[in-house]
């Protein structure tokens, strides 16, 4: 199932570090079958502040996205980015095509004595 890699990042001045991890994360995902999905696009904020960016990656399964986050490569330019922007990256699991909320919904009343 494919999993998707998550930042949410606020970036102040761009600088020669900065610049040296973007152009060196493709070839840190690369063998782990992992593409930028969403990266340096302005958001359109519909609820609440929401300073920053957003930055999705898409890997064929969780455990090829945790190999990459892992990985020498990508550790070895990881604080390119994280001494010079503020922000959270998570991993998640996506859901299934035939994926139904109202049957998680429904799930969820059941755990909860609400049904």
């Amino acid at each position: 199932m494919t999993a998707y890699a998550i930042a949410h990042l606020r970036p102040e001045t761009m600088n020669e570090e900065i610049l040296t991890y973007i152009e060196a994360i493709q070839s840190t995902m690369d063998p782990f079958g992992g593409r930028f999905l969403v990266h340096g696009k302005e958001v359109e904020v519909l609820e609440g502040p929401f300073p920053g960016t957003v930055v999705v990656i898409g890997f064929p399964d969780i455990e090829r996205a945790r190999a990459w986050y892992a990985s020498d490569a990508y550790q070895a330019i990881l604080p390119l980015r994280t001494d010079h922007i503020a922000g959270e990256a998570v991993l998640v699991e996506g859901v299934p095509a035939d994926y139904d909320a109202s049957r998680t919904a429904a799930r969820l009343r059941a755990e909860s004595g609400l049904a």
